[in-house]
């Protein structure tokens, strides 16, 4: 099982604090941590706000007007790509009889206008690469929460113990760890 940004799709956390406050968001550094967000993005992430009430909430810490867009775009700037190396190795893997699953922390702007699409530059989408996803957006919760793990292990029917999950935070690894999952701490899929 593997997170997404920081694992498989390359992130730069500054790049969207800078491109808030182009926007005019005087606070925006304060609302984003390298592995959690906070405020209306994090509510966002893990599903409590959608497009439209995230973006009604944004309008409101920035002074300027902006559109919808605009935000969007900022928003995004945190994502840079998938190198094609790793989609090839998430291929090899399921060729090679793994099943591979995802389970990442975003939110339904970046899942739709820039993740899915990156998955596509293959000629392929993202089933070719994955035997399944959780999203936070859909699950309703965030890691490192517990339950988001319980809810992907029960979403793919698969047990604890025969699970190792790849990610660049330690507080998610620890937090899968905790429940019997196999951790590996990494800042890449090679």
């Amino acid at each position: 099982m593997f997170d997404l940004g920081g694992v498989i799709m390359d992130i730069d956390r500054d790049r969207c604090v800078r491109a808030f406050q182009n926007l005019g968001m005087t606070d925006a550094d304060s609302f984003f941590d390298a592995y959690r967000q906070r405020g209306p993005f994090l509510l966002l992430e893990s599903g409590k706000l959608d497009p439209d009430a995230f973006r009604r909430e944004i309008r409101k810490l920035i002074p300027e007007e902006v559109t919808d867009g605009q935000i969007d775009a900022a928003l995004c700037e945190f994502l840079i790509g998938i190198p094609s190396h790793r989609l090839d190795t998430l291929r090899r893997l399921r060729a090679d009889g793994h099943k591979v699953w995802l389970l990442s922390n975003t939110n339904p702007i970046m899942w739709h206008r820039f993740i899915l699409p990156e998955f596509t530059k293959q000629g392929l989408d993202i089933n070719a690469y994955f035997d399944g996803t959780v999203t936070s957006f859909e699950a309703g919760m965030c890691k490192p929460d517990s339950a988001i793990y319980l809810y992907a292990l029960n979403k793919f029917g698969i047990s604890a113990e025969e699970t190792t999950f790849f990610d660049d935070g330690a507080a998610n690894i620890a937090a899968a760890e905790a429940l019997g999952i196999k951790g590996v701490l990494t800042n890449g899929l090679n």
